[in-house]
């Protein structure tokens, strides 16, 4: 799709976004929300920078206690969902068919009854009687063994992808974040990423790497990445900077260790935003 059309079809998408927030239509605002950051990931950043800085003041809107208030309220005030019953469970073949309904063709096949018989009881013998052989202990039944338990696959750790729309919406929050730690000549890692923004979900690691690429993508050409203020550990360079510093035409210079050419990066980021606002 050209960029002129998304262009103008996320404009459209904002501009009833607009009209969503000032009627308060709270359904009708999320859905127009969401659409709108997934035409955004049409174009390139730097080509929506307008229409995100929109996004963002469209995302405070919906995210204020007014809102919130307002949402809650029509939530209660919309009538409830009819509860649909549960499938009838069929019936066992033990309820369906009776067991003295047999078919009239079919004679029922009765037990024969067992014939009884008068006995004459025997006479008690004057002798003796001799003591009964012990019995033997009958044999303990063996113990069944335990059923075999099939071991389960380990579940994967790893989350799964965010469409794109979402990732180019959680750029535009962890941008200033970046700004701001470059501001005040530091670095951070993923974990204090998440403890400064407490919504941002669980993150794949290929996210991650979009989303820093996406934060530099947003800049002015000939800027420092911002992506080099993300590391691990103490202050260590992130194993996966490099390419994601190559996916934007970052080249590291001949002959230079990638850890000394990323540390000049981190530098030459902490000068550039320095004392910008």
């Amino acid at each position: 799709m050209e960029i002129a059309t998304v262009r103008r079809t996320l404009n459209h998408t904002l501009t009833e976004l607009k009209r969503a927030i000032d009627r308060y239509a709270v359904a009708i605002a999320a859905d127009l929300y969401a659409l709108a950051w997934q035409q955004a990931a049409g174009a390139p950043p730097s080509e929506t920078r307008e229409q995100r800085a929109q996004l963002k003041e469209f995302k405070e809107i919906l995210g204020s206690r007014r809102w919130q208030e307002e949402e809650r309220r029509q939530a209660a005030a919309a009538p409830p969902k009819a509860v649909l019953p549960p499938p009838r469970q069929a019936a066992t073949a033990a309820h369906r068919i009776r067991p003295d309904a047999g078919r009239a063709a079919d004679p029922v096949a009765r037990p024969q009854r067992r014939k009884v018989t008068t006995s004459v009881a025997p006479r008690r013998s004057s002798a003796p009687s001799q003591p009964a052989a012990p019995l033997a202990p009958a044999p303990a039944p063996a113990s069944a063994p335990p059923p075999a338990v099939k071991a389960r696959p380990a579940r994967s750790s790893e989350p799964d992808l965010l469409e794109a729309g979402r990732l180019w919406e959680i750029a535009a929050e962890l941008r200033p974040l970046l700004e701001q730690t470059a501001r005040s000549g530091s670095t951070i890692t993923w974990p204090q990423i998440h403890k400064r923004l407490p919504g941002l979900p669980r993150l794949n690691a290929d996210d991650q790497c979009v989303l820093l690429w996406l934060v530099d993508e947003e800049g002015r050409s000939g800027e420092p990445l911002l992506s080099a203020l993300v590391t691990v550990g103490d202050r260590q360079m992130h194993p996966r900077f490099p390419a994601v510093a190559e996916q934007l035409g970052w080249m590291n210079p001949v002959g230079t260790r990638p850890h000394t050419a990323w540390s000049y990066e981190v530098l030459k980021v902490h000068q550039h935003w320095r004392h910008r606002r």
